[in-house]
């Protein structure tokens, strides 16, 4: 294992062998040459080595293969690197399977939380930042107001109770410990390295192999989409300048219907790959999905008033980019 030296710092990233957490150690690697990465990932179906591949050679970088919900490992590895600060990504994170398995859902990211937060308290470390999801404030309607860090949780699927029951106890930490922690709340990445499950690689999967593209229910369903990319520069702000005990909320400006993304993703794959037949012909609605909450919808005024954080990738570059990896991934 990597030992820290005097003029380093030990940053532990959990789930950086997932999508987020990939991205996010590529820049702290870049931008942060004193830095000690230790990516902390359980290396299950939603990981993937390959987008670790370019870090293997870096002096300054270790993974280890651990379950946040092994406390006694866990704490082997605080003991040996004696963390300066955590970036906490590691999660279940797919809504269709908290539905189906709801209890791991709490064991990792409430249970795997806890014991991340009784260690850093333990080890004294210097800054813990917890990545959670715009879902914690439910379900919207047309014309309500897009959700700003006071706005109410109201959880509506396994997978949100357990983030908002993980976003309270890190809260907690603070109020109660002292213990020096931030809060991310963002709304839907997409960008490279996404797990094939998710709705954007789904959608170019079946361009690729000209199979139904499945949308539920109506496909009236809206989201605000965030690169991931972007996402990653805002947890690196809030983590070196967001106020203690503060939450973020982090949102790309980008509220599309899941029927309208599909249809711009089709019209663009039309376009680049020179399509002869119609995309929009392999949609296909299926059975909507229980409790699909309707619209999620950011404000992220706070982040951009405090830490002058906005979207740097405009949404067509970045969706064209995106594309572009997952056509060269299918082909």
């Amino acid at each position: 294992m990597l030992i820290p030296s005097v003029n380093m710092k030990s940053i532990i990233v959990t789930g950086g062998a997932g999508f987020i957490g990939s991205h996010l150690i590529d820049l702290l690697l870049t931008k942060y040459p004193n830095y000690l990465i230790f990516n902390i990932d359980s290396l299950t179906y939603a990981s993937d080595l390959s987008n670790c591949e370019k870090f293997n050679d870096k002096e300054n970088y270790q993974l280890i293969k651990c379950d946040i919900r092994d406390k006694d490992k866990l704490e082997k590895i605080f003991k040996k690197i004696t963390p300066h600060g955590v970036f906490h990504l590691a999660a279940e994170s797919h809504v269709d399977n908290s539905i189906e398995n709801p209890n791991l859902f709490v064991e990792t990211n409430v249970l795997g939380t806890l014991n991340l937060l009784n260690l850093s308290l333990k080890y004294s470390i210097k800054r813990f930042l917890h990545v959670s999801t715009d879902e914690v404030y439910g379900s919207l309607g047309i014309g309500d107001e897009s959700s700003t860090e006071n706005s109410l949780y109201k959880p509506r699927s396994p997978y949100s109770a357990s983030k908002a029951s993980s976003d309270h106890l890190v809260q907690s930490f603070f109020s109660t410990y002292g213990l020096n922690t931030v809060l991310t709340n963002c709304s839907n990445n997409f960008g490279p390295h996404q797990h094939n499950e998710k709705l954007i690689p789904t959608i170019i999967k079946s361009l690729v192999n000209r199979k139904p593209i499945p949308i539920y229910g109506d496909g009236k369903n809206i989201r605000d989409w965030l690169y991931v990319k972007d996402h990653c520069e805002a947890l690196d702000l809030v983590f070196h300048n967001g106020k203690s005990g503060e939450k973020y909320n982090v949102g790309g400006n980008n509220e599309l219907t899941n029927l309208d993304l599909v249809k711009k993703i089709c019209n663009l794959y039309d376009s680049i790959q020179q399509e002869k037949e119609d995309s929009n012909n392999l949609i296909e609605f299926v059975k909507d999905r229980a409790g699909h909450d309707f619209r999620y919808s950011i404000n992220h005024n706070k982040i951009t008033n405090e830490l002058g954080w906005l979207p740097d990738t405009s949404f067509e570059l970045s969706l064209l980019n995106t594309l572009k990896y997952y056509i060269k991934k299918y082909e």
